[in-house]
């Protein structure tokens, strides 16, 4: 799950046609009309590594990545990055100035008592930012998510970087295992009206590197947790926003769950139990009881920052907590995202994105 395609839109609008949107359009537009680009439709198979490339004939989409990281001194952090691609409208993947895509790329860096963060943005077409086959590269400016594998999947091999204002980071992330295709085959469905995604991710990786923390280096290693979604109509028009988990359980299980929130009504509720060696099984809203405990605010926004979280017939009864309380993105459209630890009936650590609040 990703956020702030509501600046892309804006930006989008601003350099050329005007995109199709709803008059009640869900966050960041992603409720907006799909007219001309390809819907998202279950019994399509997922190719790789042809997937882990740019899908032109659909709206939106993004490669995500966060790791959860600790030094020497047994001090944790948080890191993100994010690139986005956003298409103006249907036939966009143009040549040149031409181009109607937009590319826009998030870098976020938490500690216990500092929140980092920055952006990119870049119009396609004209070499600034994009995504390269071979070898497997996703950049923009100075910024990428590359391999660093010469065969094998090009996603269990990676090198990724960036800078910004008083921080940056370089880490090598590893992993053997295989990718996990969400929701049914990697058709992750957002509501009851049919509005979903195609979604897989690797949360199996490992990661090593350092930080450049206000002019010092620091060296961490940790997990990370590889995302990939694409979608032409990712939210209804009455959905609000969403609250996104990535869980490290004991044992090596693994647990994506996330929650979007309607404007009147119960949210939607789905998730994904990762088994050690890979294998999956959907959850649905019958399986979680997710549940806000204690809120802060930020800039003037309420956002909860603690949960409780039970998935009983896993038994799973934790409660979550943030590095920092106050991990707030605070860049042309601001949302929370930061790293957490847990603790109940088990104990671990994870990344939660909050958007839309």
């Amino acid at each position: 799950m990703k956020s702030n395609l509501l600046l892309c839109c804006l930006l989008l609008c601003a350099c050329g046609p005007k995109p199709h949107v709803d008059s009640q359009p869900g966050f960041a537009g992603l409720g907006g009309d799909s007219a001309g680009f390809t819907a998202v439709t279950p019994g399509h198979a997922l190719v790789f590594p042809r997937d882990h490339s740019a899908h032109p004939d659909y709206r939106i989409e993004w490669w995500y990545v966060t790791a959860n990281l600790m030094d020497p001194d047994g001090q944790h952090y948080g890191v993100q990055w994010t690139l986005f691609r956003s298409a103006l409208a249907p036939g966009a993947d143009q040549p040149g100035w031409g181009n109607g895509n937009l590319w826009l790329g998030h870098a976020g860096l938490t500690t216990a008592t500092r929140q980092y963060a920055e952006q990119r943005i870049s119009r396609g077409g004209v070499g600034q930012a994009g995504v390269d086959p071979t070898p497997w590269r996703a950049w923009i400016d100075n910024w990428s998510l590359h391999t660093t594998a010469s065969i094998g999947d090009p996603l269990q091999n990676l090198r990724v970087q960036a800078q910004g204002k008083g921080f940056g980071y370089d880490l090598q992330l590893h992993t053997e295992q295989p990718l996990v295709l969400q929701g049914q085959q990697g058709y992750s469905r957002k509501s009851d009206q049919g509005q979903a995604s195609w979604y897989y991710s690797q949360p199996f990786l490992k990661a090593s590197g350092h930080l450049q923390i206000d002019g010092h280096s620091v060296p961490v290693q940790g997990t990370a947790w590889l995302d990939r979604e694409w979608s032409s109509q990712y939210m209804a028009a009455n959905q609000q926003g969403w609250d996104w988990f990535s869980l490290h359980l004991q044992g090596g299980r693994q647990l994506m769950l996330f929650r979007l929130r309607h404007a009147d009504g119960q949210p939607y509720v789905s998730g994904t139990w990762i088994e050690a060696d890979g294998s999956s099984e959907p959850l649905t809203a019958a399986d979680i009881a997710l549940q806000p405990l204690a809120k802060t605010t930020i800039d003037g926004h309420s956002v909860p920052t603690q949960w409780s979280l039970k998935i009983l017939r896993k038994g799973l009864d934790i409660h979550t907590h943030a590095l920092n309380d106050r991990s707030w993105m605070g860049l042309a459209t601001p949302y929370w995202e930061g790293p957490i630890r847990f603790d109940g009936s088990q104990q671990g650590e994870g990344y939660l994105e909050m958007t839309g609040y």
